[in-house]
């Protein structure tokens, strides 16, 4: 009786090279189809709703807040300028991610399009970058929020118990900010449930934000006073050129929109219009709020706190009050939402392309979202929101986006030079010009942050750096690929 013998199976690839140029430096293949992938994500989302999640994340704080903290601290009448000279700044930046968002209709955003352009290592610190820098986003926008809903649980009489109204060290008796880290959780549940779903959750409360904004604008005009704007540039025009870079990030929420562009139908013709369109929305009202602002208060004497509030009830519009705190809610809520979607499609592009576990880049069977991804996702931000003081968790977001803008930008410049044959549904203007306005803003807002910031950014690098030596390297499906076509990385 003869024995069958096992057959042997394919020899094993040789183990990568670790480091070499090639391999650092390979780049992820341009795929501009917009074909649906087995257990990928869906194309649900038209203009409109991409429009409405990018307001999501333009139209937030800055309108409810940042106007005045900003006109009572730097610039006066002349946050004006401040938004004017913050909004050119983000438009250019806007403009190259438009050209990207038309060329690349992939998930991932400044991931992805610096791993297609400028290799796997700078594609992998940036995406790094974004899930530490978005995170922190929710996680500060949803301690906001806290704030707001505590001042309305005491406008309603609720005597709340003082250890779940903030984080350790931020007042008497505080254990945990609770309403803050049960957002996340809420945001984490309502992303699960499906991009069709949380893209019309996100719609209706934008229509409600904006509704209540221009409630609030109107009521205003009619209280204006001419008198409130002189003098108009009381700190100089070095105040209002200050003042553009803490505005500035309250005008880039349109980056984390483009991170769902594989869920986008049309992708290619819809992203750069809603980029595009988003942005002239956002410039248009943040204007009308600085103008209504400062026309009804004088700027020494409005309420940093809360800075709406305070100039209503100077001109006896004080009702409005609780009107303002509701759609400071809803609208830094949406910013929220805008930027969880945002962190969990980096994670899930990332781990599709092996650089993270792929585990994580199994969806839903049903809903086609990443849930293996959303809800680690809401509770590091939920514990991040819980525990830390607003301050703490805010400076952990301002850099990495700075270090996005700056590397998309530089990237279109480099596309047009390697790869001028690929279609694009959406040109940047005046190449390099405009790259080089959204680069040389980037570099100088950076070079102004704490140097406490960079040593929480240099730390979080260093991490990641390690785990791409031990794992994302071996494991990038570029490496396969080049494996499997008998190259050495």
């Amino acid at each position: 009786m003869s024995r069958v013998m096992p057959q042997a199976g394919p020899p094993a690839p040789p183990p990568p090279r670790p480091f070499s140029s090639s391999g650092l430096f390979r780049l992820k293949p341009v795929d501009t189809s917009e074909e649906e992938t087995a257990g990928g994500l869906r194309r649900t989302m038209g203009l409109w709703q991409l429009v409405a999640l990018s307001l999501g994340g333009l139209v937030g704080a800055g309108v409810f807040s940042l106007a005045g903290v900003v006109a009572h601290e730097d610039a006066g009448p002349g946050v004006m300028i401040s938004f004017l000279i913050a909004i050119v700044a983000s438009g250019a930046a806007a403009l190259c991610y438009a050209e990207f968002a038309g060329m690349i209709p992939k998930a991932g955003s400044a991931y992805t399009y610096s791993y297609a352009t400028l290799g796997e290592v700078v594609g992998w610190a940036i995406g790094w970058d974004l899930l530490l820098e978005y995170t922190a986003i929710v996680a500060v926008v949803a301690i906001a929020i806290s704030g707001y809903l505590s001042y309305l649980a005491g406008q309603a009489g609720l005597d709340l118990p003082s250890w779940m109204l903030g984080a350790p060290g931020t007042g008497s008796g505080h254990k945990v900010d609770l309403f803050a880290a049960l957002l996340c959780l809420l945001l984490a549940f309502v992303l699960s449930r499906g991009t069709k779903e949380s893209a019309r959750f996100e719609t209706v409360l934008v229509v409600v934000k904006l509704g209540i904004v221009a409630l609030v604008v109107v009521a205003g005009a009619f209280h204006i006073s001419g008198g409130n704007y002189s003098p108009f540039l009381p700190f100089g025009v070095g105040g209002a050129v200050t003042g553009a870079a803490t505005t500035f990030f309250a005008v880039y929420g349109y980056d984390a929109m483009s991170a769902a562009a594989e869920e986008s139908a049309e992708a290619k013709k819809v992203l750069p219009k809603a980029i595009v369109v988003s942005l002239g929305i956002a410039a248009v009202i943040y204007l009308l709020v600085c103008l209504v602002l400062l026309g009804m208060q004088d700027y020494r004497d409005i309420d940093v706190k809360s800075p709406f509030s305070s100039a209503l009830s100077s001109v006896g519009l004080a009702w409005l009050g609780t009107i303002v705190a509701v759609g400071a809610v809803l609208g830094i809520a949406t910013s929220a939402l805008a930027n969880m979607m945002a962190v969990t499609r980096v994670w899930y592009s990332m781990s599709r392309d092996g650089l993270l576990p792929r585990y994580f880049s199994r969806n839903h069977p049903r809903r086609a979202v990443p849930t293996r991804v959303i809800w680690p996702v809401g509770a590091g931000s939920a514990l991040i929101a819980g525990f830390l003081p607003i301050r703490e968790a805010a400076d952990l977001t301002n850099i990495g986006i700075l270090m996005a803008f700056i590397v998309v930008a530089a990237a279109v410049v480099v596309m047009r030079r390697t790869r001028p044959d690929l279609p694009r549904s959406f040109r940047t203007p005046w190449v390099p010009v405009v790259p080089l306005v959204g680069i040389g803003f980037s570099v100088w807002l950076i070079a102004n942050l704490d140097w406490i910031t960079w040593v929480r950014f240099a730390g979080w690098m260093l991490i990641g750096m390690v785990f791409y030596a031990f794992y994302g390297y071996r494991n990038s499906a570029e490496n396969a690929a080049r494996t499997d076509e008998g190259s050495t990385p």
